[in-house]
């Protein structure tokens, strides 16, 4: 079973030799059998025992999946499907008028496969170096997705995206050296740097490894969008196409979170207890919940609203990590609510977008009536953001305000409730005449067969979740997040 995790990072490198050779009508065609396949791939090897084999490394204990790296992995494709379906449709006409050329679609698939690459190497990593390594790439990658149409906008977010998170990544990366300089100098070479040694490592300089983790928390913080470093992402969703959008909130966010779960586990286990860096999760999240509230109010942009939302939803999941096991369980189930509930208004909002030929709130009406699938998908992908019930963000939340209750964190379970109803109020008043005003007849041009099944799966695993969570799936977070403590 551990050559599948090789297999992992080969599929898509094929995908990328193989469209060299497809033609103009099947450039995005491929893209979604790609997607097809690799589903099929990995239910296959759900089915033929992967969990119960976890943890499980290969290629010399380079590569390393365990149950919290498996959970991300599961998240990740789920995207990357739900996109690669998505995007046939999105880009049709503009590959049929010449407005995106077959060398520009070429290069979009070829980045987008790409970027499955780099941030699977960053999650089957068991080398802290080789992780920053692929969550570095992926910013080299994903970076020139946001300007696939060379707009001077989209030039622009494209440069401010890099540089801020290249800083950011810097920042990331003296964490890194800190982690080596922490350890005590017997080892055995790069292997020192593994997970399955640093996890059961001793004798830190704690003081360095303290350091580390506030590196580490900043730079892929940055990545991650918490505020106060996540300016860049507001531009780079406003500009990017709107299956990039929700591949940037739905996963590549996560994606930086996880690499400072781990550190922060490392540290957890040198201390012995999650105090340190439970204060700083907390801190952070916090501040993230409260300064997008802020921009919601008085945002004109929907897809710079649902940019602030993703930085309001990695605060929640980053509030949830300081607060002990049971937050940690609500964190990672947030992760999965949250990448299905903004990869549909994401999808929405690009389909709305090109519809109304604008992303500005005032000029989307009355969507239900002139495009009822779309206008369907952005009501329920809003409502299920802002935690609406049944949807599954709802039992993520009440979740984490249980953990908060039982941590005795009353004070930052008010700061809590306090930023999330703000930001339920503003959506709301401005998702009311987005979907319920007055509309006007438009040709419903943007609907088609996988559409329809991308819409219909996302909100069905939406409420699925929100009515009923299978006891496997909670033994799998309940071990994932005991990952994210790295204590005993």
């Amino acid at each position: 079973m551990s050559g599948v995790l090789i297999l992992f990072l080969l599929i898509p490198l094929v995908g990328i030799a193989a469209l060299f050779f497809v033609q103009r009508g099947s450039v995005m065609f491929m893209l979604s059998l790609g997607a097809v396949l690799l589903d099929a791939f990995c239910l296959l090897v759900g089915i033929s025992g992967l969990p119960t084999c976890l943890p499980m490394q290969t290629a010399g204990g380079w590569l390393y999946l365990d149950h919290l790296s498996a959970w991300h992995l599961l998240v990740m494709l789920l995207v990357f499907t739900a996109g690669s379906l998505f995007a046939p449709g999105y880009f049709r006409d503009d590959l049929g008028s010449g407005r995106l050329s077959l060398t520009a679609a070429r290069r979009y698939n070829q980045l987008w496969l790409g970027s499955l690459w780099t941030m699977t190497l960053t999650l089957l990593a068991n080398n802290i170096g080789l992780m920053w390594v692929g969550m570095e790439a992926t910013t080299l990658v994903t970076a020139f997705l946001v300007s696939i149409y060379p707009k001077p906008a989209a030039i622009e977010a494209m440069w401010k995206y890099l540089i801020i998170c290249s800083v950011g990544i810097a920042f990331a990366f003296i964490g890194t050296l800190l982690v080596a300089a922490s350890l005590p100098t017997t080892g055995e070479g790069s292997q020192q740097l593994f997970w399955t040694q640093l996890s059961v490592a001793g004798g830190y300089n704690l003081l360095l490894l303290k350091a580390a983790f506030i590196f580490s928390l900043v730079g892929f913080g940055t990545k991650a969008g918490l505020a106060p470093t996540h300016t860049w992402l507001p531009d780079a969703h406003s500009q990017a196409p709107g299956p990039v959008s929700a591949m940037f909130s739905g996963f590549m966010l996560n994606a930086a979170l996880y690499c400072i779960m781990r550190h922060g586990a490392i540290v957890n286990h040198a201390l012995g207890s999650d105090q340190f860096t439970s204060r700083l999760y907390i801190i952070f999240g916090l501040v993230s919940i409260i300064v997008p509230a802020a921009f919601i109010l008085y945002q004109h942009d929907i897809k710079r609203l649902l940019a602030y939302s993703s930085v309001e939803h990695l605060g929640i999941i980053t509030l949830g990590l300081g607060l002990g096991p049971a937050g940690c369980f609500a964190a990672l189930l947030h992760t999965l609510n949250h990448s299905m509930g903004k990869s549909l208004s994401f999808f929405a909002a690009g389909r709305l977008g090109q519809l109304y030929g604008s992303h500005e709130m005032g000029r989307i009406r009355g969507a239900l009536h002139s495009a009822p699938l779309w206008g369907i998908a952005l009501a329920c992908g809003l409502l299920a953001l802002i935690g609406a019930a049944p949807f599954s963000i709802f039992i993520s939340e009440y979740l984490l305000v249980k953990a908060a209750i039982d941590r005795g964190a009353i004070f930052v379970l008010v700061i809590f409730l306090f930023g999330i109803s703000v930001i339920f109020v503003a959506v709301l008043r401005h998702l009311m005449p987005m979907v319920w005003g007055e509309g006007r007849n438009l040709p419903e041009k943007y609907r088609s067969a996988s559409s329809i099944m991308v819409v219909c799966v996302l909100l069905g695993l939406l409420l699925f979740f929100g009515l009923y969570l299978p006891a496997s799936i909670q033994v799998f977070l309940t071990r994932a997040a005991a990952l994210i403590g790295g204590l005993p």
